[in-house]
């Protein structure tokens, strides 16, 4: 059955294939720096999340390759589509993420940006461990068995 979706979130950019090639333990909510005609851009639903991560550097939390396009209202004050944008998280959060980062493997992932009620950018990154063939295809498997079984009890009852 599908989730059911969150009233108090409006979700402009979701990873979907980071669950795909990712084993996530871990989820952290952090507000992202934004300039005005970046959260105009964003309101308008077109960002993209997919090929991007996020990385610690002197102290602080850093989204990378994250691509949200110009405001075309915005004029002259318009924004860099693909700049790093600095992460919003508290101190002890940055020194156990970057501490997550240094282990083998692990990497921060965005795997969504929304709107919370109040009306402010959010980002929510998953602490990941990156997949291999064989784990890809063992997910693949499960998913399509749970498809299955779901099909067979429909058509039982």
């Amino acid at each position: 059955m599908a989730k059911k979706k969150d009233p108090d979130r409006r979700v402009v950019a979701d990873n979907r294939k980071a669950r795909f090639s990712y084993a996530i333990d871990d989820t952290v909510e952090a507000g992202i720096m934004l300039m005005g005609s970046e959260v105009k851009a964003l309101r308008s639903g077109k960002a993209t999340i997919a090929e991007s991560y996020a990385h610690a550097k002197d102290g602080e939390i850093w989204l990378v390759n994250a691509y949200i396009p110009e405001y075309t209202m915005a004029n002259r004050f318009n924004h860099e589509p693909k700049r790093p944008r600095k992460l919003l998280v508290h101190r002890a959060e940055v020194r156990r993420l970057s501490a997550a980062i240094q282990r083998e493997g692990m990497t921060l992932v965005p795997l969504k940006v929304y709107f919370n009620p109040k009306g402010i950018a959010k980002v929510e990154l998953g602490i990941a461990k990156g997949k291999k063939l064989h784990d890809k295809r063992e997910t693949e498997k499960k998913r399509d068995w749970q498809r299955d079984k779901a099909r067979l009890m429909r058509a039982k009852g």
